[in-house]
């Protein structure tokens, strides 16, 4: 049995469903593990940990995420089976690891799964069944390294309830000094060392749960309740009818790659697995971090720190998708304002400078502190975010009375008091710097930098005007006269002040002016900016570069070569789980979100050409050669959902959920004949691919 059953080129095997990943062999390298997670707990399959929202020990840039004992990483055998008889499978429609062990005369089956809506539940699941006539005993033994103890928690036991094994603890270090130390509360039940179906059994199924909570109450309740789903039957329907649901809003796939089409489902998993549901109200969701919640313990990259990622290279999914859990992402911040608030007045300028590293309370904790002084363009990529989720939703409640135009308007506090006026050349600078290329430690005008500057504080004027609160002036000014660094003899944008073509460049960095900044340029300096940039950027560099730049070329209608760039991406995808490594020869951070999200960025913005306006959903679609067919699941534009399927000869928009009869009308409209199309609930709109816009009636885009 393969790992990912492709023929030789790549291409779809007719009747191999391109969401399940099975392997007869785990990956050497235990990192690549799949993993399970709910937004509130995560795991790598079989490990002896796992990780909790919010959880986390160290202070400042000690900080990591607490590793928390899982008793679910148990591996099981069966007497009488061999390695020929085991098969291992992600599931990505469910959710769910599984492990199957058969031979002629049995079939033993384990599950985990992070239950989808009960969410402080972890699973294990046995089932056992005989085959023909065997009748001898069927023993399955349970290997397992689980221990009662963390090397960031201090545990004790408590007494047993309804069968389950008691641990309580608090980390050992508070985030901040002084601070408190955060609580964990753990039940189980307990392991056996083997499991048995007796011979006047034909079939038999065992449930071991794992509930984790901030409190005891909480673990209680959440024990109380799986073991009741257990005991019903529905314990692991429940979960399934979740994923379900979960891709019934949204999915990307195609047709005529089994390479892309696997890629999709499993970046989406592992992107959705790391969310949270859209109602959580018995905890604060604390951010994505480039290697979701199962990663980031104590000697792990990025250590389950929130980064510029988030903004840039995930949230554009999220938000597309599900602005009802995208929200949660910008919540995160505005609670987090005050600690940024601070960090600003410690550095000497007004507003808010959020960190460039952040984990729960929002104070920084990047080991280094040029980071938290330099790379300020984090700065910029919130505002972006928040200005996304603003056009695409018009979600004026959030902004008015949820913090988000606090959030809006600390940043342009920030970036008005951070410029400095450079009277020999007539423009505002932005000195001192680390742009997102990090080869470049201190520089002066990272164009990158200036561009999300610029937005930030253009859209504060912006949302201002529609809140009716009140702006400073010198905002417009300062956007207007901020410098953006371009090159009018080449026809480029250098990267900053001094930037020579041909130095090495560790990432995207100023190709993200054309997306997904839509900075406004013509198509010979979008294409210039590609060219230069895509040979001098490192070839090891880490994973989300690559689909930036077959997102450029593709604007460009140059298939073929954004096509070559594509085929990079796949080299960080690891089998036979489909787990993202930062880099394409497996170093670097695992289960990278980062590179996921750029990729899925790819088929999302790059295939359709959709880009978020101020008033629209513009439109440009255009397939690689090797893909006939894309379809997209419940994309959400104020309060609508539509589903877009794009072939080489048509493009078809679908109107699947509107907020009500005559709330928000949407029309598609071409360019280029200005023919208009008023989409109903149901009824299909197709048209040859090409420019247009999806807007509201009557409205008109404007163009960034």
């Amino acid at each position: 049995m393969s790992a990912t059953s492709l023929n030789a080129a790549g291409d779809l095997v007719p009747g191999v469903d391109p969401a399940l990943f099975v392997s007869d062999t785990l990956p050497a390298d235990r990192r690549f593990m799949a993993t399970v997670g709910n937004g509130y707990l995560g795991t790598r399959v079989y490990d002896k940990v796992m990780h909790v929202n919010g959880v986390y020990n160290g202070e400042a840039g000690e900080c990591h995420r607490a590793d928390v004992p899982s008793p679910a990483g148990a591996e099981l055998n069966v007497a009488g089976a061999g390695a020929e008889d085991t098969s291992f499978t992600l599931n990505t429609r469910t959710g769910t690891f599984s492990c199957v062990i058969q031979s002629g005369k049995f079939r033993v089956a384990q599950r985990i799964f992070a239950h989808r809506t009960h969410v402080h539940l972890l699973a294990l699941m046995v089932e056992a069944e005989r085959l023909g006539n065997y009748t001898e005993p069927v023993v399955i033994t349970i290997n397992s390294t689980f221990t009662p103890h963390s090397q960031d928690i201090e545990f004790v036991s408590g007494p047993d309830f309804m069968g389950a094994k008691y641990i309580h603890g608090q980390t050992l270090t508070p985030e901040v000094k002084g601070g408190r130390k955060l609580s964990v509360h753990l039940l189980w039940t307990p392991l056996p060392g083997f499991l048995r179906l007796e011979p006047g059994e034909h079939s038999r199924s065992w449930a071991f749960l794992t509930a984790v909570a901030e409190t005891e109450e909480g673990a209680r309740r959440a024990y109380t309740q799986g073991l009741s789903l257990a005991q019903a039957g529905t314990l692991y329907p429940s979960h399934m009818e979740a994923w379900a649901w979960l891709w019934g809003q949204s999915r990307l796939e195609v047709t005529g790659s089994q390479h892309l089409s696997q890629a999709l489902f499993g970046g989406l998993y592992y992107l959705m697995s790391s969310l949270p549901q859209a109602h959580t109200p018995d905890f604060l969701f604390t951010g994505l971090s480039p290697g979701g919640l199962p990663n980031g313990g104590r000697g792990q990259d990025y250590h389950g720190h929130v980064f510029w990622d988030q903004e840039i290279w995930m949230f554009p999914i999220v938000v597309m998708f599900r602005p009802d859990l995208a929200v949660k992402l910008l919540q995160y911040r505005v609670q987090t304002l005050g600690p940024a608030r601070d960090i600003a007045r410690q550095q000497g300028y007004q507003g808010a400078k959020y960190p460039w590293e952040s984990a729960g309370t929002g104070t920084e904790v990047s080991d280094a502190d040029i980071y938290g002084k330099r790379e300020i363009h984090i700065n910029g990529d919130i505002s972006f975010a928040f200005r996304q989720y603003f056009y695409l939703t018009q979600d004026l409640e959030f902004f008015r009375n949820c913090g988000g135009w606090e959030v809006v308007v600390s940043i342009a506090e920030f970036w008005s008091s951070r410029v400095t006026w450079n009277p020999e050349e007539g423009c505002y600078d932005i000195k001192g710097v680390m742009p997102p290329d990090e080869y470049q430690p201190n520089i002066n005008n990272s164009v990158y930098t200036s561009v999300v500057a610029k937005y930030s504080l253009q859209f504060a004027v912006e949302l201002g005007t529609r809140l009716s609160k009140p702006v400073r002036p010198e905002w417009e000014e300062i956007a207007e006269k901020l410098k953006v660094s371009f090159d009018p003899e080449r026809q480029y944008h250098p990267e900053y002040d001094g930037y020579t073509p041909g130095t090495d460049v560790k990432q995207a960095d100023a190709v993200l002016l054309g997306f997904p900044l839509m900075y406004p340029m013509n198509p010979e300096v979008r294409r210039n900016d590609l060219e230069i940039y895509e040979g001098a950027t490192d070839p090891d560099g880490p994973a989300m570069t690559w689909s930036m730049f077959a997102i450029g070329w593709l604007e460009l209608k140059a298939t073929a070569r954004a096509g070559q760039l594509l085929e990079k991406c796949y080299k960080n995808i690891q089998e036979p789980f489909k787990v993202w490594s930062e880099s394409a020869d497996g170093s670097g951070a695992v289960n990278f979100l980062t590179g996921t999200g750029g990729f899925l960025q790819f088929p999302l913005f790059g295939c359709t050409g959709i880009r978020v306006r101020k008033d629209c959903l513009y439109f440009d679609p255009v397939l690689l050669d090797n893909i006939s067919e894309l379809r997209i699941t419940g994309i959400s534009y104020l309060g609508n959902k539509l589903d877009f399927e794009l072939t080489k000869e048509l493009f078809t928009v679908v109107l699947t959920a509107a907020p009500g009869p005559q709330v928000n009308l949407l029309e598609a409209v071409l360019c280029g004949s200005g023919e208009s199309f008023t989409l109903y609930k149901g009824q299909p709109v197709s048209f040859a691919p090409g420019p247009g816009k999806i807007q509201k009636q009557t409205s008109s885009c404007w163009l960034l």
